[in-house]
């Protein structure tokens, strides 16, 4: 950057929102002055251990996206590469800030840590910096009782446009934006990413709501028709490449169009419940920017240390090796794509945290990485949420041959994603380990050579995990910290009733197992081979 004044800069600091439209920091910066478009590459950032180049590559694609579009406003993207204060400071001094603008970021506890340090460095130089929200996230919130409304109101406002004009900075060179490996990120770029940048997003969301959500209500839960019946646009509402507001907004409206419509079915209900999944996303979100800190320790501090870290099981478990063909196939998926529906998600967290028994900051790291669509918010209270570490939520321990065959049930999905059980008879494709040894030899897989035996009997770690933390849930004292726990994160739409907190009541406690034993713990048939404990893969 050369060293002229350029009058009263407006430093817009482009963090994950990469988009020129209903970006209200930078329409207002270009009210004010001259507009330097800003987005700091910070390798610390990525090295974080939530991070991966598949994030990257998306957040890239995004940012060549968005340097284009603020190009054809007249000042193109200025990319630089180190830490936020040192890149201000030296804007500063070459050219004089009048203001810093961004969106508010609710992320992991790097960025909390770096906003808190360019906070200090505004005060130090007297720079005012304004952070106007990005989602229905609210800063600061003494109480959750009217926050459904408030996410209502902030859906409701007017998409803002781009600004008309960005006068050019003379001088200004817009930087060069490093690759994966100049970041020092292992190779990690799978051929079925999704591909970033708004075109993308913006294309997504007009072919889900002109056909796909259609039935995305019926087609959300399975892997098989999830991955066309979902939005697909998690991974762009996490890079800001559209904005949610405008998302809700379009959904709203084609909804009431919908409406008048003969012929449509349940349509209209579908895009329904898609804007109700809209709402839970700031919802979890809300939860990390009220208490930073969910991010490494247990919401509920009574289930802090009850797991221990098994390298070798966590090993299995992020290579799809546990030898339980439903659990593997969808963790093989994920880590070929970067995106798995929400229903699996839970299961690998769920399998993760009860049948194996490990913690869930370590499960949740591998998943972290493995997400394209990783928002930190979202992430990590759905992790302690199915780990069971909230004290608060339904203890549901996931049978993972109950979601193979209800979600699978022809296999069709097993065989895509593990190839070494292709020729396995559908009868025993779900539970391989009962195959008989001579059908193993003639199919060409066998157990514990071509596909693993279960590293676990896991009906009986299930049962055990659940026998564990309903013990703790009756302990006394536990419900009195959930009822606090409650009080500050509960949603106020559909929070749960005293009754289904109090897990020190015996009879609350069983009433609320045996809600999480209907759904997702049918009883397993019996196995005539039971299952090995040695992993192999």
């Amino acid at each position: 950057m050369p060293a002229a004044s350029l009058g009263a800069l407006q430093v817009v600091w482009f963090k994950r929102d990469l988009r020129v439209v209903d970006h209200a920091p930078l329409l207002e910066a270009a009210q004010c002055g001259p507009v330097l478009p800003l987005y700091v590459v910070e390798p610390e950032l990525w090295q974080q251990p939530d991070a991966s180049a598949r994030q990257w590559a998306f957040a890239r694609e995004g940012l060549l996206e968005l340097r284009r579009a603020l190009a054809e406003l007249g000042q193109p993207l200025v990319v630089r590469t180190g830490t936020v204060p040192e890149v201000l400071e030296l804007a500063r001094r070459r050219l004089g800030i009048a203001a810093l603008w961004s969106h508010e970021e609710t992320g992991n506890g790097f960025t909390y840590a770096r906003d808190r340090a360019v906070a200090r460095w505004c005060r130090e130089h007297g720079i005012p910096w304004r952070q106007l929200p990005q989602f229905g996230v609210v800063r600061p919130l003494p109480s959750r009782r009217g926050w459904a409304q408030r996410w209502e109101a902030r859906m409701a406002e007017a998409l803002q446009p781009a600004p008309a004009l960005l006068p050019p900075l003379p001088g200004v060179e817009p930087g060069a934006l490093p690759t994966a490996a100049e970041l020092g990120l292992a190779p990690d770029d799978p051929p079925q990413r999704q591909r970033g940048g708004r075109s993308q997003g913006t294309a997504l969301l007009n072919s889900f709501l002109a056909q796909r959500s259609r039935r995305y209500h019926a087609q959300l839960s399975s892997p098989l028709t999830a991955a066309q019946g979902c939005s697909r646009l998690s991974a762009h509402l996490s890079w800001g490449t559209v904005s949610l507001r405008e998302v809700v907004q379009a959904s709203r409206a084609r909804r009431q169009e919908l409406a008048g419509q003969a012929g449509v079915g349940r349509w209209p209900l579908a895009l329904q419940r898609f804007e109700e999944r809209l709402h839970w996303h700031c919802h979890f979100i809300q939860k990390l920017e009220d208490q930073p800190d969910l991010e490494w320790m247990e919401l509920h501090p009574r289930t802090a240390g009850l797991r221990q870290a098994d390298g070798e099981r966590l090993a299995a478990w992020a290579a799809g090796c546990t030898g339980l063909p439903f659990v593997d196939a969808c963790m093989r998926s994920l880590r070929a794509s970067g995106w798995l529906n929400f229903r699996m998600r839970a299961m690998l967290m769920s399998v993760a945290s009860y049948q194996l028994w490990l913690p869930w900051r370590d499960s949740g790291l591998e998943l972290a990485r493995l997400f394209v669509d990783y928002e930190p918010g979202i992430h990590w209270s759905q992790c302690q949420m199915q780990s069971g570490t909230t004290g608060i939520n339904t203890i549901r321990i996931y049978n993972p041959l109950k979601q193979g065959l209800d979600h699978d049930p022809q296999g069709v999905f097993i065989r895509r994603w593990l190839p070494e059980l292709a020729a396995v008879p559908a009868v025993y494709l779900h539970q391989p380990w009962t195959m008989p040894v001579e059908l193993q030899q003639r199919v060409g897989c066998v157990l514990g050579q071509h596909y693993p035996l279960p590293i676990v009997d896991w009906a009986e770690a299930a049962a055990l995990a659940r026998d564990r933390l309903w013990g703790l849930r009756r302990e006394q004292g536990f419900a009195e910290v959930a009822d606090a726990i409650q009080r500050r994160h509960g949603s106020r739409r559909s929070g749960l009733t005293r009754r289904g907190r109090a897990a020190g009541s015996t009879a609350a406690g069983e009433a609320d197992q045996q809600l999480a034993l209907n759904l997702d713990l049918a009883p397993a048939p019996p196995s005539p081979h039971p299952p090995a404990r040695g992993l192999r893969c």
